[in-house]
């Protein structure tokens, strides 16, 4: 097959997306497909390159040139409507490499839907957040609670708080407007997890989608050289969070859990300082900023255990895929895509969101029950399998050949279509 992968954001942007889009280009040419990667130029790349077997095509957008609006200048979105320049890059892009399959991954979709019939190419749109239904992607109203739906009268005032008043009402019109036409265009929805189909109002309608998590590589325990950051690391046997430095995150439950621990170890903190990154922390709390995956990996390898407590609707989180593939068990809040991913009692822990109490509860019983930890250990090292590449994207390559089948319509494809098989377990 001939593929064409889109992406807002590629190496050398990095990212939990990014690095999917990369790994799963890499593994579908492995397999022996033709595979393309359509993403925004980035200062300093070329517009055409090869990564491995896969070319890249760096491509300009209309609102990509407007850094005002973008409060990243690293990370300048795709918006979720059609973005004239892009719209033509698109049609040139899709001109040279003809692809039978367009699989686009966030909001650059949007992009390629006026393109859709004339391409002739087939169009699978991976949702990596809540991004068909809510403007600010995370599902979360006014950044504190779980949305209970999508309505004009709450989404303009929580868009507005996140984005300011104009470009709320031009993100969320225009995300409505192309929502409607990817539920009748798009022949494959592919929902990261139940959370993500659910909440996105996938299992409620009647556009065809599957379940299907993201993955690590098969061979993500294998370790690389050891970067010098790794110095700064306290002994083995650490706790160990992962991820952006945020409320959503969980930190500020994270660090009250910790202060509350028993004769705990240290606790290591790798990620993004972000604007609501606390300025105190416990004592024995280690903090490191934008260290390079390769090192977190081995940082896995020498923790005790990992947290993730997020209050958010984590969607599906690499972390977690990444701490089992290193035989480690994690204490995880019981929201999202966690669920799917850990198995309480057998793979990690998981608690409510938001709770302190009962974070530092199942992190102490893991410190004080080494049994415990073992088995769970032990059966995240025999089920991360189903997480790796060989298992996954095997799934996506099926949902490539169903959409291709020239009997097929959208019609027939049931809207519970995947949802009756765990996307992760």
């Amino acid at each position: 097959m001939r593929i064409l992968l889109l992406s807002q954001f590629y190496p050398p942007v990095i990212g939990g997306e990014e690095r999917h889009v990369r790994n799963l280009g890499a593994a579908l040419a492995q397999r022996g497909h033709h595979v393309s990667v359509g993403t925004f130029m980035h200062p300093g790349s070329p517009e055409t390159e090869l990564d491995g077997a896969v070319r890249v095509h760096r491509l300009r957008g209309t609102l990509q040139r407007l850094s005002d609006l973008h409060s990243d200048p690293e990370r300048r979105h795709a918006p979720p409507f059609p973005d004239p320049e892009l719209v033509l890059a698109l049609r040139r892009l899709v001109a040279q490499e003809r692809p039978d399959i367009v699989h686009a991954h966030n909001w650059i979709y949007a992009s390629f839907l006026p393109l859709k019939v004339l391409s002739g190419a087939r169009l699978v749109v991976t949702l990596h957040d809540y991004g068909l239904v809510c403007a600010k992607k995370n599902f979360m109203h006014l950044g504190t609670h779980l949305c209970g739906g999508p309505a004009l009268a709450k989404c303009l005032p929580c868009a507005a708080g996140h984005y300011g008043a104009v470009k709320a009402a031009v993100t969320t019109f225009g995300n409505w407007g192309s929502s409607f036409a990817a539920r009748r265009v798009v022949d494959r929805f592919i929902a990261v997890s139940h959370a993500v189909a659910r909440h996105n109002g996938l299992t409620q309608g009647r556009a065809p989608y599957e379940v299907i998590t993201n993955f690590v590589p098969d061979d993500v325990e294998v370790l690389g050289p050891e970067d010098p950051c790794l110095r700064e690391l306290p002994g083995d046997g650490f706790i160990l969070f992962v991820g952006d430095m945020m409320r959503l995150k969980g930190i500020d439950a994270l660090l009250q859990a910790y202060a509350d621990l028993e004769r705990a170890p240290p606790l290591v903190l790798i990620g993004r300082p972000l604007a609501d990154t606390p300025t105190e922390f416990p004592p024995n709390v280690h903090v490191f900023t934008m260290w390079p995956h390769s090192a977190v990996m081995h940082a896995w390898r020498r923790s005790l255990f990992g947290v993730a407590p997020s209050v958010g609707l984590e969607p599906c989180a690499t972390v977690i895929m990444e701490a089992m593939a290193s035989g480690k068990a994690v204490v995880a809040t019981d929201v999202g895509g966690m669920p799917d991913m850990i198995d309480h009692g057998e793979t990690g822990l998981l608690v409510p969101p938001g709770d302190a109490s009962a974070l530092a509860h199942a992190m102490q019983t893991l410190l004080e029950d080494r049994a415990l930890l073992a088995r769970l250990e032990a059966t995240s090292l025999a089920r991360v399998g189903r997480l790796k590449a060989g298992a996954v994207v095997t799934r996506i390559e099926q949902v490539y050949r169903d959409v291709l089948r020239p009997t097929a319509s959208r019609s027939a494809v049931p809207a519970h279509q995947g949802s009756g098989e765990p996307s992760c377990r």
